[in-house]
């Protein structure tokens, strides 16, 4: 099969079978995924802002894993994917300094403030 397709490909035309930037959103689907998941739940189960802010970073990655997916299926050719300068650039550069920001700020919030309840716990008993 793969010497059909290369026999009746036109010359010049790329050999390119695997979709490599595909596969690469795909790969970073999973931990954005599970981050967005896993925060969402603990948001719905404690609702604290601190995890509110963890959410929102998470979403921010998703956000870039979708551009990715965009990108790589040229999906939106308006948006210039992968273009310096281009709509689609500065929605991906902005999710992820959002969601590299925001995910920590919120964990680390969170981190803490159960850390000193867990701390004043166990002083009073």
């Amino acid at each position: 099969m793969r010497g059909w397709i290369r026999a009746h490909m036109p010359i010049g035309e790329s050999r390119r079978i695997v979709n490599w930037g595909l596969l690469k959103a795909l790969v970073a689907l999973v931990p954005a995924g599970l981050l967005f998941v896993g925060s969402a739940i603990l948001v719905f189960r404690l609702r604290r802002p601190a995890l509110v802010l963890q959410l929102l970073g998470a979403i921010g990655l998703v956000v870039v894993v979708a551009t990715h997916f965009c990108e790589a299926l040229r999906l939106f050719p308006s948006m210039h994917w992968g273009a310096e300068h281009s709509v689609g650039h500065y929605l991906d550069l902005g999710s992820a300094v959002g969601g590299f920001t925001l995910f920590p700020i919120g964990y680390l919030l969170h981190a803490f403030a159960e850390r000193k309840a867990s701390v004043a716990q166990d002083e009073a008993g």
